[in-house]
Order: C-alpha cells, then structure tokens, then sequence
C-alpha cells in the first residue's frame, strides 16, 4: 500500500499507474473523502485502505486487495488514503496501526480489518459485503466461533477455535479468540496463558494486540470497582465528564459496550475538547481492544462519525 522513499512531494500509493483512469480504486485527500467515501458509498461498499509510504506490510497488502477489488467487478471501490499527506481522518477514525482499511456503506462505517492479511481473507471480507467469493473452511470455523463467543456460547466457540488450532496451530485469530473467552470470563491469567503460546512471528498481529490492549482496559475497569456511585454522580450531573468517563472504562471492563461507547460518545458531543480529547482517545483505545468486527466497535465508530462528521 506504500511508496518505497520519502520525499518531500506527495506519495502515490502503490499500484497508481494501474489505476490511472480507473473507477475502482482511486486515491482520496481530506478534502474529497465526502465525496470519495461517504458519497460514493451510497451506491455500493466503498474500502478505505489508510497507508503511508515508509509501511512495509501496507506494499504486501496492495497487490491482493486490488485484485480482490478487481475481481468483485464494481461491487466494492477500493479508495485509498496516505496518512502522512493526510492524516485528520484516520485520527478521527481511530486509526492507530497501518495498513488499515475500513468499509463504508449507505455512508457509515460498517467493518475494517488491520494487517497484510491473506488474499482468501479479504476475499471473504468482501463477500460479506456482497462482492467475492465465500470464505474458506478455517476462515468459516474462525467466523462461526466469532459468532457464538459474541452469543455467549463459550464451549462452542472454544471447540471451533481449538479445531481451528489443531489444522493451524499458529493461527493468531484463534489464538486471541482463545484468550479474548478467558478475558470475558474475568480470568485474566488464563487470557494471558494462551497470549504466551503467541509465535514469536506474531506478536504483532492484530489480534493478538487487540486482546492485550483488552487485558489492560480490564485492570484499569478493576480499579475503578463498583458503578452503581459513578451512575449516582452522573444522575445528579450529567455534565460530570470524569465520571461519565470512569463509567465508561467500568462499563467496558464488565463487557457492557454498548453502553461504555455511548457514553464516550455522548462527552465527545458534549465538550469535544475535554481532557484533551480524552473520550474519543479512549473510545479509539476501545475500539482497538474489542476489535473492528465487535458490534460495539462497528456501532461505536458510526455514532462518532455521525458527530464528528455532522
């Protein structure tokens, strides 16, 4: 996704000769994101792919997205976005590791995946938006897992991530799958159990980032103990931006998201420039521990577009 030197000029992203002319994959700046993005995925899934040119894996991501963005033949556009020329969106969006693409429709976020990953991978992205091929049968074990964790079936989630691992043992979505149930459980040593199996090649993935950063936001949800006193300050003052915040971080540690992303959202459209923009860093923090697929995540990032956007 990136150009090989820094230069004092503007990068093209990689693959730009190719895509002179093209309606399926063009470069975006600030100023045209409306109309690139928001616009323009009113009519069909518009990926954002957000590099930079000095990100080696954003050059291995480049040729296997716009070959599956080719291949989905106008079902998707790919846009692209180089964060050093421009980096208010994806500061905006939470964009905090690259190579990063985020899929808008009907003009809001609705999902995003981070890393170089595999063609058959986005491949089964982009059919979920309606433009490729189906995934493969690891890819459906990890995707079915993912569905019962999120439905509170922890025994059969746990049976298709550990099959997942039998074929593959040093797969790290399900490695961080492994880890996130024990995480949801409240059995913090065993989430960190199974990150210690992480190869040491895939320590960076991710996956495994989101469930560390997950670990953390539940020690610090610790500390802060019960909510029922944080919602009795917060119902005698709703402008109390720390207590809505504390609430918020409670919230996440008890695996109430939803609420925890709406109430960072609400201080954000309150005072955007409390604490230092601190609720809408600590909704990215959020976002980055729950992983871009999370309900909570997709339903997140889309109210804080609507505001940040409006």
């Amino acid at each position: 996704m990136f150009g090989n030197s820094m230069t004092g000029q503007a990068t093209p992203a990689p693959g730009a000769a190719q895509q002179a002319g093209g309606d399926l994959i063009k470069e975006t700046t600030t100023a045209t994101f409306r109309e690139d993005v928001i616009a323009e995925s009113m009519n069909q899934p518009v990926l954002v792919d957000f590099w930079a040119p000095w990100c080696g894996p954003c050059k291995q991501l480049t040729p296997v997205i716009e070959k599956a963005v080719t291949k989905a033949a106008g079902k998707v556009k790919l846009v692209k976005m180089n964060i050093d020329d421009h980096p208010a969106i994806a500061g905006q969006l939470g964009i905090q590791s690259i190579p990063a693409v985020i899929a808008f429709s009907k003009g809001q976020p609705v999902d995003g995946f981070m890393g170089a990953v595999p063609e058959s991978q986005i491949d089964a992205f982009i059919a979920k938006l309606g433009g490729a091929p189906g995934p493969s049968p690891v890819e459906q074990g990890l995707e079915e897992a993912q569905k019962l964790a999120a439905d509170g079936d922890v025994q059969g989630a746990a049976q298709l991530f550990a099959a997942v691992l039998q074929q593959e043992p040093d797969n790290a979505t399900a490695i961080a799958g492994m880890a996130r149930l024990h995480l949801e459980l409240q059995d913090l040593e065993g989430a960190r159990r199974f990150l210690d199996m992480t190869p040491e090649d895939k320590q960076d993935d991710p996956a495994i980032a989101a469930v560390r950063k997950a670990l953390d936001l539940a020690e610090q949800a610790g500390k802060l103990g019960d909510t029922a006193e944080l919602e009795a300050k917060l119902d005698a003052d709703p402008d109390d931006h720390q207590a809505r915040f504390d609430l918020a971080t409670a919230l996440a540690g008890a695996n109430r998201r939803m609420e925890a992303a709406e109430h960072l959202v609400e201080i954000v459209k309150r005072d955007r420039e409390w604490n230092e923009d601190g609720a809408r860093k600590q909704l990215l923090e959020f976002f980055e521990a729950w992983g871009p697929k999370d309900p909570a995540s997709i339903a997140g990032r889309r109210k804080l577009s609507a505001v940040l956007f409006k």
